[in-house]
């Protein structure tokens, strides 16, 4: 659709792997027009990582970089300089997650980005916030995880497979894109009020400690407390000075944990999450034929289940066992039980649903043919953000000079000078 809210904002995306590109993605699918500046001949380095197609654009890059238009430019080169110059001049915004300092030894500081465009946003991913003693070390993912808090809070506390543990989900990387949208917007509503554009800059640390506040709270009432009474150490266990992990527990006052369906032997993920939520518990009772419970002392307030709730997790167990994780759930969400099913990546692809809503979009890509990806999770009642491919390599170069005022002799020039 042509009114999306972001038509006539031009993004410079200089950004690689993921942390950029799905800030920009983002953007890109509410209507901006993100520019991915690459290499020439290389590219970003996802195209070609994980491939499982040969010769062809990964799914690595394809679903981190879809309606977005490629340019291939050589930076360290006068022409190449040039061109990046007019296109400061006519864009809103510029991404980058390049190392530190980066920018200035390509001769374009933050002083001479205003001197081009006073107008200008330019918006960084940074591994550490700028004055951390640790702002020069190099950042992926699972270090993000470490140094953000969610890797020491995550996993067993005791046991063979006890330590920390990092999650699949990409904390560090996608998280830190979406906080950075969010600075990129509101910087372009600032920008309307005082004409300014400004620096915007998000850290991986601080993003995935963002994220991670109920575990800060924890540590605060620890601190006063000496104990956490909704972990599953207590009360049977001692608490040292820093928040525990807590397995599968619930971390909003709440116990829960993931529990045995039929059929878990075999399937990996016969499983569903159970919480045992105060204002549910007299339902729970209903739900697992436990009517005593509600009248039992031993079990009617929060404070008394605890020291309980290893025994009724296992009661809740064996009332699964003979019932799938969808049966389950069926039966349960009819007593307003707080539950879900375990689902596996291959049911959430093929979930009905989250295709309809547009969670899950089938892709076309001119090499690749059909693919799936995550779509928008966010949704609004007047648009519906359309996915495209992502562009091939260079696809939109000359497209791209053209609309920055070089003539077909002059591209082809850069061409020929492997500028482009």
């Amino acid at each position: 659709m042509s009114n999306k809210p972001l038509n006539g904002i031009k993004i410079i995306d200089f950004t690689h792997v993921q942390a950029g590109p799905a800030c920009t993605q983002l953007l890109a699918w509410f209507g901006a027009d993100v520019i991915k500046v690459e290499r020439p001949g290389s590219g970003d380095v996802t195209r070609t990582q994980l491939q499982d197609i040969p010769n062809v654009d990964a799914l690595y890059f394809t679903m981190l970089n879809s309606n977005k238009r490629s340019l291939t430019l050589d930076t360290k080169k006068p022409l190449g300089k040039e061109v990046l110059e007019k296109l400061i001049k006519e864009s809103d915004v510029m991404v980058e997650n390049f190392g530190p300092g980066a920018l200035d030894r390509m001769g374009f500081t933050w002083a001479r980005i205003q001197e081009l465009n006073p107008k200008m946003i330019l918006a960084s991913v940074k591994g550490f916030s700028d004055g951390h003693h640790y702002e020069d070390l190099k950042v992926y993912e699972n270090v993000a995880q470490c140094a953000g808090g969610a890797a020491s809070t995550t996993g067993w506390w005791k046991g063979e497979n006890s330590g920390p543990m990092i999650s699949a989900a990409a904390l560090g990387d996608s998280n830190t894109g979406m906080h950075l949208a969010i600075g990129i917007l509101t910087a372009i509503i600032g920008r309307q009020q005082t004409g300014k554009g400004q620096k915007v800059a998000v850290s991986m640390q601080d993003s995935v400690l963002n994220l991670c506040r109920v575990k800060m709270r924890d540590q605060q009432r620890l601190d006063r407390l000496g104990y956490l009474e909704e972990y599953p150490q207590y009360p049977h266990e001692t608490f040292s000075d820093v928040v525990p992990r807590g397995g599968n527990a619930g971390g909003g006052g709440q116990p829960g944990w993931i529990l045995k369906c039929k059929g878990w032997e075999t399937d990996p993920n016969a499983y569903i999450y159970f919480t045992v939520q105060g204002h549910a518990w007299a339902p729970i009772c209903d739900a697992l034929g436990k009517p005593e419970w509600k009248t039992d002392p031993a079990y009617m307030t929060p404070k008394a289940r605890q020291p309980h709730i290893t025994e009724i997790f296992a009661t809740i167990e064996d009332w699964l066992k003979d019932k799938t994780k969808f049966e389950a759930v069926d039966i349960l969400r009819k007593f307003d039980i707080p539950c879900a099913p375990v689902l596996s990546m291959k049911e959430l692809l093929h979930d009905e649903s989250l295709r309809a809503s547009g969670s899950i979009a089938e892709v076309q890509h001119k090499t690749r043919g059909s693919y799936f990806t995550v779509g928008s999770p966010i949704k609004f009642s007047d648009m519906k953000p359309e996915i495209t491919g992502s562009p091939l390599l260079g696809e939109h170069s000359d497209e791209v000079l053209a609309e920055l005022g070089y003539t077909k002799e002059q591209i082809a020039e850069m061409h020929s000078k492997e500028v482009v």
